[in-house]
């Protein structure tokens, strides 16, 4: 069952971009940390609405993590200690489900003093296993834990957000 067309994908972006600089107004940086390829996919998203709202620096980073096994290898993110400290983070991710992945996604930032960590997610789920409250949220859904949430956002004319 299709919950989002790619005109609704975009006005969430652009509501979630608004939020995004209400609530950052007086940076003059905002770090965009996607997770893995989908969450990346949205951080680029983001980061291109951003850009044509605001003269604030919007600097975007990858986090790669199993997971299926957070623990299991390094997690590892694309910017050098000395670009975090002390900046506006925001994970993004395209769902957030137990909150496991977006939970282990933190832990590169343990190691340094940002100045605000943040998250952003294009669907929520109500299944969290894990202390996580995303800040911006395109669309919460109250799901069975047996169906899932397919997110496609490339090409974006196409892009579309199924339950199945």
């Amino acid at each position: 069952m299709k919950i989002l067309d790619s005109k609704q994908i975009q006005q969430k972006i652009n509501r979630i971009a608004i939020q995004i600089l209400e609530r950052n107004f007086a940076e003059k940086e905002i770090i965009l940390a996607g997770i893995n390829n989908n969450g990346m996919g949205f951080a680029k998203l983001l980061a291109k609405n951003l850009k044509t709202r605001s003269d604030i620096t919007i600097t975007l980073s990858q986090i790669k993590l199993n997971p299926a096994k957070p623990t299991s290898e390094n997690i590892v993110i694309n910017l050098d200690e000395k670009e975090l400290n002390k900046k506006v983070i925001i994970i993004v991710d395209d769902v957030a489900n137990t909150g496991r992945t977006i939970f282990y996604a933190f832990k590169p930032f343990l190691e340094i003093l940002p100045k605000k960590v943040e998250v952003a997610v294009l669907v929520d789920r109500k299944h969290k296993s894990f202390p996580v409250k995303p800040d911006y949220v395109g669309i919460s859904l109250a799901t069975t834990a047996k169906e899932n949430i397919d997110v496609s956002i490339k090409p974006m004319k196409t892009a579309e957000v199924l339950l199945v």
